[in-house]
């Protein structure tokens, strides 16, 4: 009964007031609360009523509203459902451009640097506007006029009303593929800031920025300031100063080639008449090079003459000069001492044979008598005349003493061949020690 009476009694409501507490959960619904010096009240935005604003809210907004007031039942709270906002002291587009531009600016999209310069002579302009327009038939007029040999390829979208931000930023992508496009035009003629608002939406400023093919944009008259014109690599104020822009006057090119052509025909000419004369300079000298050529040809002759003379001279004295050394040298052959020496070796040989023998008996004979020595003083000698060595077990001693045993331990006898083990049953001290 209470939210039928507010509904009736307040079914349209126009408030101003500070938004605050705004909250924007997965629904899509917008929460906040309104309020001025003086008091508050709740407020929600529906979903429906959230997507048809064009500007984003934030805590500390003015705005006026428009709504009814109603019950939420469930908390016994008296709410506004509002279906109108606009700022307060500036439109709703005008605080939405500002927003928009201060977010893109931020991502970098209106950077100087990355501004590219214009084609001088490009051969194919892209243009992005409606073939309805006025701008599509100044566009080619003036392109036209200046370059007619242009090739221009229209890429028709309309350029405003819904779903136009989304097609025009399409046709953008579309000339960057057909990879033959050297600059772009985008715009349309002038119109209210709605009907400029498609080169406002982010998609459209994006596709500019992301652009690989340069961009003029041409949005309205020179006073009208878009989004697109901050993101383009350059701004024209109207769309035939864009076609201005990018397409030379072909006649003026074809005069300013004729010119530079007859400056550079000039330029040869000059040049090769300098040339010219150079040569002929050279050729008047050129028989005294001749002559100075043919005494000097004489003197190398000459020259090549005596060094052939000098050279036969020079050989004849050094084979004289090997003929005496090899006679020397045959005198003092080493191989006369060798085959006089070579008579020797047998004796020699024989002498050293029996040298060796003598010497190898020799030591044969004290090899033998030192065995027999060592031999007589090895422990294993003294082992095969019936002695043996006791060792403790464990530890391998030698037992020198029958203290070092006692009855009942192991003991280890060493004998010639082999090795026993003991028990002792006995010990008994010899008395004469």
């Amino acid at each position: 009964m209470v939210r039928a009476s507010l509904e009736t009694d307040f079914a349209e409501v126009w408030l101003e007031g500070e938004i605050s507490n705004l909250r924007a959960p997965g629904s899509g619904h917008l929460y906040c609360t309104l309020k001025d010096q003086s008091s508050q009240i709740r407020a929600v935005i529906f979903r429906s009523a959230a997507l048809r604003l064009r500007f984003g809210l934030e805590d500390g907004l003015q705005v006026i509203v428009r709504g009814r007031l109603s019950v939420y039942e469930p908390r016994g709270e008296y709410q506004l459902i509002l279906d109108h906002l606009e700022p307060k002291g500036r439109g709703a587009l005008q605080l939405a451009f500002e927003q928009v531009k201060r977010r893109l600016e931020a991502d970098g999209l209106f950077d100087e640097q990355r501004k590219r310069s214009l084609p001088v002579f490009p051969r194919t302009v892209g243009i992005v506007t409606s073939l309805t327009g006025a701008a599509v038939r100044d566009l080619l007029t003036v392109l036209h006029r200046r370059c007619p040999i242009l090739r221009i390829i229209i890429a028709p979208v309309p350029v405003q009303g819904a779903g136009s931000a989304e097609q025009i930023a399409s046709a953008i992508r579309a000339l960057n593929t057909v990879g033959s496009v050297d600059v772009m035009i985008v715009g349309r003629g002038g119109g209210s800031l709605e009907d400029l608002w498609s080169f406002n939406e982010e998609i459209v400023v994006r596709a500019i920025a992301a652009s690989g093919v340069p961009v003029v944009s041409a949005v309205g008259h020179e006073t009208d300031v878009t989004l697109a014109d901050f993101a383009a690599d350059v701004r024209a104020p109207t769309p035939s100063a864009a076609a201005e822009m990018v397409a030379p006057v072909l006649a003026e090119m074809v005069e300013r080639l004729g010119m530079l052509t007859a400056r550079c025909q000039q330029a040869m000419s000059s040049h090769c008449l300098e040339h010219q004369q150079r040569l002929d300079l050279l050729l008047a000298r050129l028989d005294t090079i001749r002559f100075r050529i043919l005494e000097e040809a004489q003197r190398v002759d000459a020259a090549v003459a005596g060094m052939r003379e000098a050279v036969r001279a020079q050989l004849k004295q050094a084979m004289m000069n090997i003929h005496a050394w090899t006679h020397v040298l045959m005198a003092k052959s080493p191989a006369v001492h060798v085959r006089r020496d070579l008579v020797m070796v047998p004796q020699l040989r024989s002498r050293l044979i029996t040298a060796v023998s003598h010497s190898l008996t020799r030591s044969m004979q004290h090899t033998q008598a030192y065995m027999g020595r060592l031999h007589g003083l090895s422990p294993l000698a003294i082992l095969d005349r019936g002695y043996g060595i006791l060792e403790t077990i464990p530890g391998g001693q030698v037992i020198r003493d029958v203290a070092q045993v006692s009855v009942g331990e192991e003991v280890l006898a060493r004998v010639a061949r082999g090795r026993l083990r003991c028990t002792v049953d006995e010990v008994r001290r010899d008395s004469s020690v």
